[in-house]
């Protein structure tokens, strides 16, 4: 079986958490705990990921560190369909550029901006602010004509982008005056296998 090493309320890891429940995969939860802000690890841990982050994901032998990495992984083994990840160039290359702005604008600004309200992690919170306003505006002009970010179905381009976006009022960011996001928001909490997070 699968073992995931998370937190309840990382949004890295509940991207994780929700792809595994769409996909209906079974899996084991490890909690990694976080005290001031800090992250709790043992040397075991640190073996299994040098980076000393969170989620990691072990299949097996394979240990796989980092939501974009797992969430491509889980995709291509366990949907045959590749309904989440698409193999033609085109979609797939269309999937990778959302994942690009989940791990650029959205986590250097949503991610942070909530990090410095929530957990009182060190940063700018007016730049965060506006870094997250930009992402939400580029999400926007995407999702004010169409309703998924590539192609025509939900992918896990959709799932790297929602947590951060979803909490965004925990960093102090609106999303009220983006309504294709607000619309987008809402599919995402209708998909089948939807699971939630502290927040959302």
């Amino acid at each position: 079986m699968l073992t995931l090493y998370d937190r309840e309320a990382s949004g890295n890891c509940y991207k994780v958490r929700l792809l595994l429940s769409c996909l209906d995969v079974p899996y084991q939860r490890v909690p990694v705990a976080m005290v001031n802000g800090i992250n709790q690890l043992d040397a075991d841990y640190v073996k299994l990921n040098p980076r000393r982050q969170i989620p990691t994901l072990k299949d097996g032998e394979l240990v796989l560190w980092g939501s974009t990495a797992i969430l491509c992984y889980l995709a291509a083994r366990h949907d045959p369909a590749r309904r989440w990840l698409p193999e033609a160039p085109a979609r797939l290359a269309e999937v990778m550029q959302w994942l690009e702005l989940a791990q650029n604008e959205i986590l250097d600004g949503l991610f942070r901006a909530r990090a410095i309200v929530k957990f009182g992690i060190a940063g700018d919170l007016d730049a965060s602010r506006d870094t997250g306003r930009r992402a939400l505006a580029v999400l926007e002009s995407r999702l004010g004509c169409h309703s998924w970010l590539a192609d025509g179905e939900p992918t896990v381009a959709d799932i790297a982008c929602f947590p951060y976006v979803a909490v965004a009022g925990e960093g102090g960011v609106d999303v009220s005056p983006y309504p294709g996001v607000r619309r987008w928001i809402a599919a995402i909490k209708a998909l089948p296998g939807f699971v939630g997070m502290p927040g959302i």
